[in-house]
């Protein structure tokens, strides 16, 4: 069975910092692309930043310059660098990761649990 298991959020000071980490664990064969997804109260699920296998990376426009999104394929672990810290950065945040659990079968998307990422003074 596949696991996301995200680490490294809490609380940070505007104009602050934060690192998350996500690792997938289980019988993987081989993981596409992965990505972080937020959720703030009273807002739809929306993508921060993906990657795929072979390092392109995909920002959402409100992060660009501050957050980054980096893996490690020999871990299979995503992390997202969060910078700049805003207010607004304020949410849910979902690891996301699509992953094929055999040479034979398609990918699945699979989700993390969520950590939570406050930002206030």
């Amino acid at each position: 069975q596949v696991q996301l298991v995200e680490s490294g959020g809490g609380l940070a000071q505007p104009g602050g910092s934060l690192r998350l980490s996500c690792a997938a664990s289980g019988s993987i064969f081989s993981i596409n692309d992965m990505g972080w997804y937020r959720q703030a109260p009273g807002k739809e699920r929306e993508l921060v930043a993906s990657i795929d296998s072979g390092g392109a990376t995909n920002y959402a426009d409100s992060v660009k310059g501050r957050l980054t999104i980096s893996r490690d394929n020999a871990k299979n672990t995503v992390y997202l660098q969060m910078n700049s810290l805003k207010p607004e950065d304020t949410a849910v945040y979902y690891c996301n990761a699509h992953i094929r659990l055999t040479i034979a079968t398609p990918s699945w998307n699979y989700w993390g649990q969520g950590t939570q990422v406050t930002v206030a003074s």
